[in-house]
């Protein structure tokens, strides 16, 4: 997909489903690389940051979400029934009509696929290593799906695969990348981006991919509380 088609998808999401607003933007570089890590509030989270932020993004999906064949039943599972609480033989048929449309969309924007597998796991970095080498930005949701759900934050702990992206780029370039906290408030209508914390490769591998994990999940949950309270006039979160 171009960038004019993408742009365009981006404001008919703004203006027909989001409808919020940005906050932080200054914190978010004109170009990547980069990459944003958000909350993901079931399906509102990635329609909130793609219609939100004015940036081109490639966003991590489960590999299953881009096969034709696995994506209807994913649907099901995942959004008709959970979401919106629909049944079969409803549920499937539903499923089957907005897998059609889903899955040429997903692939036109450039998502980078997740495998279930860890023999698999090295195309997903290499693919985001590519697109983070031509100065674009990522967006990863790691929250565990296996994970009960926080009422506080309404996010599950996070993942900390997302990390090794770091490492991965840093054994190509030499380079630090930076990864950027981004928080979704549904009720609220905002969007959030912080300060960006950078990749350690002076850290062992395993206890870097753990800081990371625990920073930005820990801003995350600041930014998810400053948004949602009445007194909310600003948040400024420490690098």
């Amino acid at each position: 997909m171009r960038d004019w088609a993408y742009n365009l998808l981006r404001l008919g999401l703004q203006t027909s489903i989001w409808g919020g607003e940005i906050l932080g933007l200054q914190n978010l570089p004109a170009r990547g690389p980069g990459v944003l890590v958000a909350n993901h509030l079931d399906a509102l989270g990635p329609i909130a940051v793609a219609a939100a932020v004015p940036r081109r993004l490639y966003p991590w999906g489960v590999a299953a979400m881009l096969d034709p064949r696995e994506a209807p039943e994913c649907l099901r599972i995942d959004f008709v029934e959970k979401t919106l609480n629909l049944r079969l033989p409803v549920s499937g048929w539903l499923s089957a009509a907005l897998s059609r449309l889903s899955v040429p969309l997903l692939t036109s924007i450039g998502s980078v696929p997740v495998y279930p597998d860890p023999e698999s796991s090295p195309r997903t970095f290499a693919l985001s290593v590519e697109h983070l080498l031509e100065h674009r930005f990522l967006l990863v949701f790691p929250e565990d799906p296996a994970l009960p759900v926080n009422p506080r934050y309404k996010m599950t702990p996070f993942k900390k695969g997302f990390a090794r992206i770091g490492e991965h780029y840093f054994e190509r370039t030499q380079e630090i990348l930076r990864f950027y906290p981004v928080a979704v408030h549904g009720e609220r209508r905002v969007v959030q981006v912080a300060q960006s914390i950078a990749y350690n490769p002076h850290n062992r591998a395993a206890a870097e991919r753990l800081r990371l994990k625990n920073v930005l999940e820990s801003m995350i949950h600041e930014m998810y509380l400053a948004l949602g309270s009445a007194a909310y006039v600003g948040v400024t979160l420490p690098q």
